[in-house]
Formats: structure tokens, sequence, C-alpha cells
């Protein structure tokens, strides 16, 4: 049975289409952190830390990583740990990682999506399979409005609803007249048919201002309210004062949190991400709590390359709670860009060919592993020094 023989952690810098920014970030996104794992067979698998200092849970729960952290936690703490371990024991993976360093599930994440991506290479199998099959062949998309002018925010929307996109999320939690304001004007561009919905960040100081802001924006025929203020407890105030549904992101980041936001009547949506849990299998088990609790989800991120990107996909492909649109890229590489904006944060990408669009819809790779090859020329060309 071939076993890990050796890790190697890339840090890379994508040049962004356009500065995107949600509230409480205060760096780029895009310069993330790669591990090459290979085999004792000689093959080559690929993850990624897409990790933000910035990011993490609420009230210190969690904590920003960084990609120096997590460069540091993968190179002391788990490559020594997971020496030798062989393929097809993710259960293992995890049980020794979890056994030498306490957290840091985005390091832990990028190990786990390498180790899967060789498993599935070793056993010509894609990825959704070791998650347990594929739910849906072809996930949607949501297309994310970061914080930027009104003007610019308008135009963007109109771009991409006008390209297929049938769901865009606006970042909001910055100024009640302001979010109003973009959310009214974008939907006027739109249209009644694109779904819309917003996401705060944590971004109001109040419940109380959350639930004013959200009444005032409500007659835009919105699908959710997502992270309105911080904590569980808070966010449970919102639920109770609003009609739409009420995301969890920052205050659910694994099983457990899974279970008291269904406890606390907290969300009726979690946004599942393959790297607050420390990898997809972790990732799935939030997910079956959800779906044994009757909450919705779908898949998030913190805008990855095409590496972590094609974790997203799997994991929205795999998880049966996973039934709303997802805010993913659509990886794709410079040389197959035709000018469409829909998903597409990066004016290049780190994968040899791109994530297939269609009305909207990812199509999910079926070949061994992640599905599509990395190119090393590219890593080679956005290596940061």
């Amino acid at each position: 049975m071939p076993t890990i023989s050796q890790i190697e952690t890339i840090l890379v810098r994508l040049p962004t289409r356009r500065r995107h920014q949600w509230t409480g970030l205060t760096e780029p996104i895009g310069q993330y952190l790669m591990v090459r794992m290979t085999d004792s067979d000689g093959r080559t698998g690929w993850g990624e830390a897409p990790a933000l200092k910035d990011w993490g849970g609420e009230f210190g729960r969690y904590f920003g990583e960084s990609t120096a952290v997590a460069g540091l936690v993968i190179e002391r703490y788990l490559t020594p740990s997971i020496d030798d371990h062989p393929l097809g024991d993710v259960i293992g993976l995890h049980r020794r990682m979890d056994a030498i360093i306490k957290g840091y599930p985005y390091a832990k994440a990028a190990i786990e999506f390498a180790y899967l991506d060789l498993t599935g290479k070793w056993l010509g199998v894609p990825v959704h399979t070791l998650l347990g099959g594929l739910t849906r062949d072809r996930v949607a998309v949501t297309h994310s409005i970061g914080l930027m002018s009104v003007e610019e925010a308008v135009a963007e929307a109109a771009k991409v609803a006008a390209e297929g996109i049938r769901t865009i999320k606006i970042k909001v939690g910055v100024d009640a007249a302001r979010d109003i304001r973009i959310v009214g004007e974008i939907r006027t561009a739109v249209g009644p048919d694109t779904r819309l919905c917003v996401d705060a960040n944590e971004g109001y100081a109040t419940p109380g201002e959350a639930i004013r802001t959200f009444r005032a924006m409500e007659k835009f025929d919105l699908v959710y309210f997502e992270q309105p203020v911080i904590g569980i407890e808070r966010i449970a105030e919102v639920a109770r004062a609003i009609d739409a549904p009420v995301m969890a992101d920052e205050s659910a980041w694994n099983s457990h949190d899974a279970l008291q936001i269904a406890q606390a009547r907290a969300a009726q949506i979690v946004s599942l991400y393959t790297t607050k849990s420390g990898g997809l299998w972790k990732a799935m088990e939030a997910a079956a709590v959800c779906r044994a609790a009757g909450i919705v989800c779908n898949v998030n991120g913190s805008v990855e390359t095409g590496v972590g990107n094609l974790a997203n996909v799997h994991l929205a492909a795999a998880a049966p709670a996973a039934t709303l649109s997802n805010v993913i890229p659509v990886s794709t590489p410079a040389q197959f860009q035709t000018g469409t904006i829909g998903g597409i944060y990066y004016s290049d990408d780190l994968l040899v060919a791109p994530l297939e669009l269609v009305d909207g819809h990812i199509t999910v790779p079926t070949a061994p592993g992640m599905g599509i090859a990395v190119d090393e020329a590219k890593i080679d060309r956005y290596r940061v020094s």
C-alpha cells in the first residue's frame, strides 16, 4: 500500500481581477499556501490553505491562521506526525494530526486535500466518491459582490446576471444607509428573476441594528441574511425577528457548532467550508449534523485558487445538505478567459484547464483525485520567494 513520502509547502500570489473586500478584511485575497504531497509510488497530490489572518470565529473562539502560521504548523508538527501514513485512511490521518496539535484547521485541511487527491489517484476514483458519492453532478454558483462603490457594484451585478449567474451575494455591514441603497439599486439592475442575498460578516453592531436594516431591505426580495452580527445567541435574535432565513458563517466552523446552532434555533442555513472544519471529511460531518437538524447548507470559502476550489466543488457535489447555490470561484486560467466575470476573481489560475460553467452551474469533475491537474509552471510563476 502506498504511503506519504514527502510534503512541500509553496506560497503563491495570484493576480486578482479586481479588489475583493468584506467587512473586517485587511489583506488581499489570493496569497495562499499550496501543499504538494508525494506518495511512495511517486504520485503527486495538491492541497491549499487559503488562510487569512483576519478570518476567524466569534469572540476569539477560532482565530486567523495566516499563511506563515499554517506553513509553520505543517512543517514543524503535521509533516513529522503523518510521515509514512498509508493512503486510504483519512480517519487515521485526522487522528494523527489532531493528536500532535490542537486547532489550525486550515493547515490540516491543506494536508487532507492533498492526501485525498493522492488517494483518489491511487484508487482511480474522484474525491467525491471518497466522501460517499455524487449527490449532484453540477453545482450552482453564487457570485459575490465585495465592498465597492454602489456604481461599480451595480454594473458588475448586471453583467454577471446577463452571463447566466442566477444568485448574487452582496457584501454589507458597513453603513446601513449605504447597504439599503446598494441592495435596492442592484435589484433594479438585475430584475426580479435573479436571487439576491446579503452578507454582513458580523458587521452590524447590535441585533437591533441588523433587524432594522434588513426590514428596510426585505422589499427587495432577499433569499437570506448571512451572519448579520457576532455570536450564535445574537444571530438567533435576528432570526426570530425577520421572515427571511438567517445563515451562520463565522459562527459555524465544525459539527459541534452546527449542533449548537440547531439547539439554539439560531439559523436556518449554515455555510459549509472545506477549511473551517479542518478538511473535507470533517466538513461532511458538519453537513450531516445540519441535515439531521433540518438545516440547509451551501458551500462557501475564502475565494480559493483552483487548487482549493476543487475541494469546494467536491464537497458541494457530495454533501446532501448542500442544496443552495455556492459562493465559490469559477477557477479559470488566463488562456481560457473570454471576458466573462461571473465567479471569476483572479486574472489567472493554477489549474491546467478551467472549471466548466454551464447555465450558472459548475460541472463536477469526474477524473481521479480532485479531477483537474495543477499547472506546475503556473505554481513557479506565482511563487512568492
